[in-house]
């Protein structure tokens, strides 16, 4: 079988209608409305050392710091949901005083790096932290609700 170095982006997947399937590696291209093409491939065993390579010979688009929030792009994301849905805010989880002091931490982190902005939306979902197996927390969203309103499409959450 031969071996290809590529990157594909979402613009490029979304014009081709293309689905990557990681587990089965397949790249599946077609839409609902038309057969679909399969093409099957793999790389046993080498999957970290293509990324190791593919890391140091493209360091421009793998940088150690992401700059923040993603720029305009020609193919937005979105996420479509069942006609007529309200919009779902539920009430935060309590919290222990420590956990509030981490949280409060993180997100001034993130609004710092330009990850996350303020908002002012009617949608909300309360955020918990799971502790790690180092004794750090991590930030989790539930968005349990929402997936409840989702039309489910190819790139699940």
């Amino acid at each position: 079988m031969c071996e290809f170095d590529i990157i594909l982006g979402m613009d490029w997947l979304t014009e081709h209608h293309a689905t990557i399937d990681c587990r089965s590696y397949r790249v599946i291209f077609g839409d609902i409305h038309a057969p679909e093409f399969v093409h099957h491939g793999s790389l046993p065993g080498k999957s970290m050392q293509i990324i190791s390579a593919l890391e140091a010979q493209f360091s421009d688009v793998f940088p150690d710091e992401l700059p923040g929030i993603p720029p305009v792009r020609e193919v937005e994301f979105n996420i479509e949901l069942i006609p007529g849905s309200e919009p779902i805010s539920k009430a935060p989880y309590r919290m222990a005083p420590i956990e509030l002091k981490e949280l409060k931490d993180q997100l001034q982190e993130l609004l710092e790096r330009g990850f996350i902005r303020p908002s002012v939306s009617p949608w909300g979902a309360p955020v918990l932290f799971i502790k790690k197996k180092d004794g750090s927390m991590r930030l989790c969203i539930d968005y349990r609700e929402l997936n409840k309103i989702t039309i489910r499409n190819r790139y699940p959450l």
